[in-house]
């Protein structure tokens, strides 16, 4: 619904590239989207405090990293907990010889599947779809079946999805991830701190989106405690190479030519891509981190 409603806006800063989203919402809801009023009233009201602006820094930021893995010609790209991503039908044309997974539970995977046979969306050929429960089954069985290669160099996309695993499987995952990543390949994911989870309060819009999991009938399970994201990286041979928490965010994409902050982001989520390598060319790797992660949409 974020990408939605960021894919009408007319302010640069607010504007995101999902033009596929709208298709895939419920045919009841999509009137409300072609309202100005409505979708205000959707992003100010309804959303809690932070949120939209987060969605849209959160797919901006991504969506630089998978182009720039396809740019510098990545042999797979795999998304965990894919749900309804369009990254791999919107950047078809630059996908070369890069071959995208998608991974995600086989309820959630069916109704996109038929969002986009509806909405007479060709799958791409170099799309593979993989179904799975994240807390019981074996995400190295499922990878070979759908012929996942190991040690190349590839892309990792865990977007909105961490927060929502059991620790044990968080970690199951990340150790899987090092398995199949050769050298050089990038892991972008974004996470809450370990604070939220105990409800402290600390920040802008906490309470709102902590409220709103709950609504949902959702929990988050995992965080991470505050400078600690590098200590959690080191244990799965991955260095960090980008790291942005709200104020970041929003001096890259929420900042006007003065500097003057146009947009408030959620504080209770970071942004990282980290890469598995040795610490070789660290000071390389930083530069071009900047490049790739500055801001760019």
């Amino acid at each position: 619904m974020s990408r939605a409603c960021s894919a009408f806006e007319t302010d640069h800063s607010y504007k995101s590239n999902d033009y596929i989203a709208l298709l895939l919402l419920p045919r009841s809801l999509k009137p409300f989207f072609y309202a100005s009023l409505a979708r205000r009233l959707f992003t100010k009201v309804v959303a809690p405090r932070g949120m939209y602006e987060y969605v849209i820094t959160r797919t901006k930021y991504i969506d630089a990293v998978f182009r720039q893995a396809l740019v510098e010609n990545f042999d797979q790209i795999l998304i965990f907990g894919a749900g309804f991503d369009t990254r791999a039908l919107r950047f078809e044309d630059a996908m070369g010889n890069t071959r995208v997974f998608e991974l995600d539970a086989p309820a959630t995977q069916q109704a996109k599947i038929g969002q986009y046979q509806k909405w007479h969306l060709a799958v791409p050929p170099s799309l593979t779809f993989i179904a799975i429960d994240f807390d019981k089954g074996s995400l190295s069985i499922k990878f070979d079946e759908a012929g996942f290669c190991k040690q190349l160099r590839n892309l990792f996309i865990l977007e909105g999805l961490v927060m929502y695993l059991q620790p044990k499987s968080v970690n199951e995952t990340f150790q899987v991830i090092r398995d199949y990543a050769g050298r050089g390949s990038w892991i972008v994911f974004d996470y809450i701190y370990a604070s939220v989870l105990r409800k402290e309060g600390i920040y802008y819009g906490e309470t709102g989106i902590v409220q709103t999991v709950f609504d949902a009938g959702e929990q988050w399970h995992f965080g991470i405690e505050k400078g600690q994201i590098e200590e959690v990286l080191a244990k799965y041979e991955m260095q960090l190479i980008d790291h942005k928490d709200a104020h970041d965010l929003e001096q890259a994409y929420f900042s006007d030519s003065n500097g003057k902050t146009i947009g408030r982001v959620s504080g209770t989520h970071c942004l990282v891509t980290v890469e598995k390598r040795s610490f070789l060319c660290s000071w390389l790797s930083a530069q071009k981190a900047m490049q790739i992660f500055g801001g760019n949409d």
